[in-house]
């Protein structure tokens, strides 16, 4: 492991707080009796309290020094004063522990009292701080010069979300994101207690991956010598309980595909699902307006959002219009009554990519997403579904070949999927068959036979509708974030790129000499950070350091050095 010089310096304050006999680690409860911003809004000069947070900033001047300390709930000031800290003649607290060898970024609790400063800033005056945690790694903190420019922000995407953790110390705006998430699964939440229904958990492993078509992720349980699927919907388990007696059940559930990731997918993703009995999907278009102008109001405390360049309102009614009207209005093409061949060729002349594997849904399916789905930016219900697009979908009581299914578009994305359950056995029996003829000839997202759920139809299923909402995009919706990265707290990344380890023989190589090879590999860890600096540095830094650790090896000479580039 290749330590900076700050890393370095930080694991030898370590030492040295250890040789004073100060645990950096403590593992006693610390009393912290308020947060920062409990303190600003109950603020009351020469109040007592107990506060523990993250050194955030500090300027030192002699015996004194101003700080930042930052907690959950926000930052406030605190004043360090030498003799308020050392009230005896031993000053090492403030002049050793305090000054040389804390951290910006290192935990510490504070007791003080509260005072105003002369320009009315709210501050806590130090009495007494315990160091709770040292840091070992600079936190990536932006700079700002004497302009008032900032620079060096910790702002590349990449390490963002690969270090989650330094990326909501650093950007606290981050933070709001993930506050407004908790608050749409509660609003969400009691929107359904409030109307009686009931919130669940099914398989998360299963042995028939069932609800959706979507490539699942397998693996292997050794005891019962059979693969398992991790779940790509819960829709089947949930209408097995619909069978079993409950009126209206719901689930937010954790589910994965193994497919692409880009701006709106990651493998793994939180849907929830509800299934109402005795409702269909005109009823349910109703009740998902009022439950997203609801959500909306909650999260924003407004029906409006902004996305991206739209501005997008969630009140309630919102605009429908039918698959066929939808293709029509785009295309110009009817896709009523045509053959999969007249499909196929339509799709085709349109300029979308096609393939043999494509069944009558699939084709329709990417007419609709290629030429209409773009444009439907405020939110409006896409009804009416061909009934080779929805295999779980019960069929259009008007019309045969269609299904009684609604989608959400929102800025050209789906947020919600809802049908009229379909709960004909022989019907539904048939459909699967179908899709297994699909799988047959290469489509592998077409869905597996469940007999089990099969068997539970057979049983009764009353008439029922459910509905389907993406989580993670209603969320980037309401929070303006083009991209799914930015609502989960740790997305799927490729692997990190594990550095080459560099050896003596790279330094031997390029001419640095066998005694100095150790120093040299030390402080500049490969040869291409060395040669990132000048000759002259390079010659400035090596000698510093043999003159300051009192290396047994003989100074290096500048045309030696300049050799090594």
């Amino acid at each position: 492991m290749h330590l900076s010089e700050q890393e370095l310096i930080r694991r030898e304050k370590l030492d040295s707080l250890r040789k004073l006999n100060i645990d950096p680690y403590p593992a006693a409860l610390y009393p912290v009796d308020h947060t920062t911003s409990e303190i600003k809004s109950e603020f009351e000069e020469n109040k007592k309290v107990v506060i523990a947070g993250r050194l955030m900033s500090r300027r030192i001047q002699g015996k004194a020094s101003f700080a930042e300390i930052q907690d959950s709930t926000g930052r406030i000031q605190v004043y360090f004063n030498r003799d308020e800290i050392c009230k005896g003649d031993d000053k090492s607290k403030y002049n050793d522990v305090y000054k040389k060898l804390l951290d910006i970024g290192d935990f510490i609790g504070i007791e003080g009292k509260l005072f105003n400063t002369q320009v009315g800033e709210k501050t806590v005056m130090v009495e007494n701080f315990t160091l709770l945690s040292k840091s070992l790694k600079p936190l990536p903190l932006p700079k700002t010069d004497k302009e008032g420019k900032t620079f060096d922000e910790f702002n590349d995407p990449e390490l963002r979300y690969r270090q989650r953790y330094a990326d909501l110390v650093v950007n606290p705006k981050v933070k709001e994101i993930f506050v407004k998430r908790t608050k749409l699964f509660t609003a969400m939440r009691n929107f359904f207690n409030d109307k009686g229904y009931f919130e669940v958990e099914t398989p998360i492993l299963q042995s028939i991956p069932g609800g959706a078509a979507a490539r699942p992720f397998i693996t292997h349980h050794n005891a019962l010598d059979i693969p398992l699927y991790l779940r790509i919907a819960n829709e089947l388990y949930l209408k097995r309980l619909i069978v079993g007696g409950f009126d209206g059940v719901y689930e937010f559930s954790k589910n994965f595909r193994n497919e692409g990731m880009d701006r709106t997918h990651n493998p793994e993703f939180t849907a929830m699902e509800i299934y109402v009995a005795y409702k269909d999907y005109n009823w349910m278009m109703e009740f998902t307006e009022n439950l997203l102008e609801h959500c909306a109001v909650a999260v924003n405390g407004t029906t409006e959002a902004t996305f991206g360049k739209h501005q997008v309102d969630f009140k309630a009614p919102y605009a429908r219009v039918t698959m066929t009207d939808a293709i029509k209005q785009f295309t110009g093409f009817d896709i009523t009554g045509k053959s999969e061949k007249e499909l196929f060729e339509a799709a085709k002349g349109m300029g979308i990519e096609v393939d043999d594997t494509m069944g009558k849904g699939k084709l329709i399916d990417e007419i609709f997403g290629e030429k209409c789905e773009g444009n439907f930016i405020q939110p409006t219900f896409i009804t009416d579904y061909p009934k080779e697009m929805s295999p779980l979908c019960k069929e259009h009581r008007e019309n045969p070949e269609l299904t009684e299914r609604f989608e959400l578009m929102v800025c050209g994305k789906e947020i919600a999927n809802a049908y009229s359950e379909l709960n004909d056995p022989i019907d539904q029996r048939n459909r699967f068959e179908e899709q297994l003829q699909l799988s047959e000839k290469g489509d592998d997202e077409a869905m597996f036979i469940d007999n089990d759920f099969l068997r539970a139809l057979e049983y009764g299923m009353p008439p029922t509708s459910g509905l389907g909402i993406g989580m993670d995009r209603l969320i980037m919706f309401l929070t303006n974030k083009q991209s799914i990265q930015e609502v989960l707290f740790f997305p799927q990344m490729k692997p990190e790129k594990k550095a080459a380890t560099p050896k003596p023989e790279d330094f031997i190589k390029i001419g640095v000499p066998q005694e100095w090879v150790d120093t040299v590999m030390h402080e500049f860890g490969t040869v291409a950070k060395l040669q990132e600096n000048k000759p002259t540095q390079v010659h400035q830094k090596l000698n510093g350091l043999r003159k300051k650790n009192k290396l047994p090896i003989a100074a290096l000479q500048l045309e030696e050095v300049e050799k090594w580039f």
